[in-house]
């Protein structure tokens, strides 16, 4: 079992930079992917970045090229997203969401992110 607790959210301007963790208990996360969701006001959620325990990346939404960065700290049991150059449509509940491989299994109660313009 897993527990995880996202942090970091809140209100940025536009073009500004946010870092979001996501902190888990338990010591099989650092054998598990992390991934990154985000949900906005009456859209679906989507999948947006996950790294392996290796540390390999997978980049799933193209909106977020170049802009979100995604690492973890095995030793603190921590992941983290940074997002920069953020844009009004990224405003969205972030979930981070842990798993073998890319399947998600746990996941985190959210964080807001919201960007004004």
């Amino acid at each position: 079992q897993v527990q995880l607790v996202e942090s970091g959210g809140g209100l940025v301007q536009a073009g500004g930079s946010l870092r979001l963790s996501c902190a888990a208990s338990g010591r099989a996360f650092s054998s598990y992917a992390v991934g990154w969701f985000h949900q906005a006001p009456g859209k679906e959620r989507e999948y947006l970045l996950g790294i392996r325990r290796s540390g390999v990346i997978q980049y799933y939404a193209d909106s977020v090229k170049g802009r979100f960065s995604i690492s973890r700290d095995n030793a603190k049991n921590t992941a983290y997203l940074q997002m920069n150059s953020l844009k009004p449509e990224d405003t969205a509940v972030y979930y981070c969401a842990t798993g073998l491989g890319f399947v998600y299994e746990y996941w985190g109660q959210g964080t807001q992110v919201t960007v004004s313009s």
